[in-house]
């Protein structure tokens, strides 16, 4: 079944629907009709949070553009093709050893300036994908891929900036309203791909980094808007525990790994799709709109996982994430067809939803503000490492195994993550019966 069978996404309408919910914040949160007078300071976070939000779908197109070409292209300049899938490892690992630094770095110089600077890496990381495209070479283009990765780094603060900056009843609506303008990066990143990949001839592919570079320097341009407050600067008496007694809380284990499963096996599965798609027979354009409705599937829930985090709690959600992971890897394993792809696809990308806005809901309950910028660094490194060790053996054992081997590798740690938050949920359990 070809890809033209399904209605591609409409841009107008998911723009639209995002206008209105964040419209509509924070009087959604507080139960209040749209014309009710917000409490005070809420005209400021709404105002960072339509700007995080479009910036989040700048950001995430330029990942969707990185996954949908970054295996094709491997293949296409890698002698051993077994590395095929180095240059999309090269973004997890750039995002990896970069998200410590962007932490500490906005800690010092704020948010804003912090943001800058990573859409700098992000414009010089394309650019010098084109010269790597034009030139052939393999490694370089994997050096391209590592500066947009270090560009990710700080792109994925922005949800951490919205937990920073609402109170808490707000945290999960603001995580899930600046996550869904990743819906828009559904549509604009995979056909940003198609419509540029041959404009720059004979060069194949160069059109589209081009591309990424101007939604790169067109983030810049809005987060100067941006108005959040320099942190304070805290002394060593001021700034909180030490990590190692902060990570002695089961819930920072439970954040942190609810994140890294469903990052890892996302990244896992993702990574491998474009390539096993082309093996079984289909074409470019099929294998740009699974990962174009897989992005969709990643941030459409975005609108309404805030709502649910709030209504049925942040444990529960997490572990519906993890169980439609499962029923992805199973829906993977019954077949090659476009449907099968397509549907596993947007399977994988709720559920990778549902964990990773839980793990970031339920993160801020781990650290103090004034503990927050090193707590956030550590567990985006930790997350961004199992992703990296993910994308890259996503190559491996397609290369070596196929499509199978890959689904299945990732089913341990959606395990082991669903049974550590089903314990906690217990423990919490016993502890609200003996009036702990």
């Amino acid at each position: 079944m070809g890809a033209t069978h399904f209605t591609q996404p409409n841009c107008a309408k998911l723009v639209w629907r995002l206008a209105w919910r964040l419209r509509m914040f924070p009087a959604i949160m507080t139960n209040a009709s749209p014309e009710a007078e917000a409490p005070a300071g809420f005209s400021s976070i709404r105002r960072n949070v339509i700007l995080l939000s479009i910036c989040q779908a700048l950001f995430t197109s330029t990942s969707a553009i990185m996954i949908a070409l970054g295996g094709l292209i491997g293949f296409s300049l890698a002698e051993d093709k077994a590395l095929a899938t180095l240059p999309v490892t090269a973004v997890v690992a750039g995002t990896a050893l970069m998200t410590i630094p962007a932490a500490m770095l906005m800690g010092r110089v704020g948010r804003r300036a912090g943001f800058i600077f990573g859409t700098m890496l992000g414009t010089a990381g394309t650019l010098l994908g084109v010269l790597a495209l034009y030139q052939a070479n393999f490694w370089l283009f994997c050096c391209a891929t590592g500066l947009v990765g270090m560009f990710s780094a700080f792109g994925q603060q922005y949800r951490h900036a919205a937990v920073d900056m609402a109170p808490p009843l707000l945290r999960g609506q603001a995580v899930s309203l600046v996550m869904a303008g990743g819906v828009v990066a559904g549509f604009l990143g995979p056909e940003l791909a198609k419509w540029t990949k041959d404009m720059i001839e004979p060069i194949t592919f160069a059109g589209s980094y081009i591309a990424a570079s101007g939604l790169t320097v067109l983030s810049a341009l809005i987060l100067m808007g941006l108005r959040i407050p320099k942190p304070v600067r805290h002394t060593a008496a001021t700034r909180g525990r030490p990590f190692r007694e902060i990570a002695k809380q089961p819930v920072f284990w439970v954040a942190a790994g609810s994140a890294m499963a469903g990052f890892g096996a996302m990244s896992l599965i993702m990574t491998a799709t474009p390539l096993a798609m082309v093996a079984c027979g289909h074409d470019f354009n099929s294998s740009a709109t699974v990962i174009q409705w897989h992005v969709v599937g990643m941030f459409a829930p975005s609108f309404f996982t805030g709502i649910l985090i709030r209504k049925f709690g942040v444990l529960r959600i997490i572990a519906v994430g993890a169980v439609l992971n499962m029923i992805c890897i199973a829906t993977a394993l019954s077949g090659l067809e476009f449907l099968h792809f397509w549907s596993a696809l947007i399977l994988l990308g709720i559920g990778w939803n549902f964990m990773f806005v839980g793990g970031t809901t339920l993160l801020a309950e781990a650290h103090t503000p004034a503990e927050a910028a090193r707590v956030q660094g550590i567990n985006d490194f930790m997350v961004f490492g199992v992703v990296a060790v993910s994308s890259l053996s996503s190559g491996q054992l397609l290369y070596a195994f196929g499509w199978d081997v890959v689904t299945t590798a990732a089913l341990p740690m959606i395990s082991l993550a669903l049974l550590a938050t089903l314990w906690l949920a217990l423990h919490r359990r016993r502890l609200a019966g003996a009036g702990v």
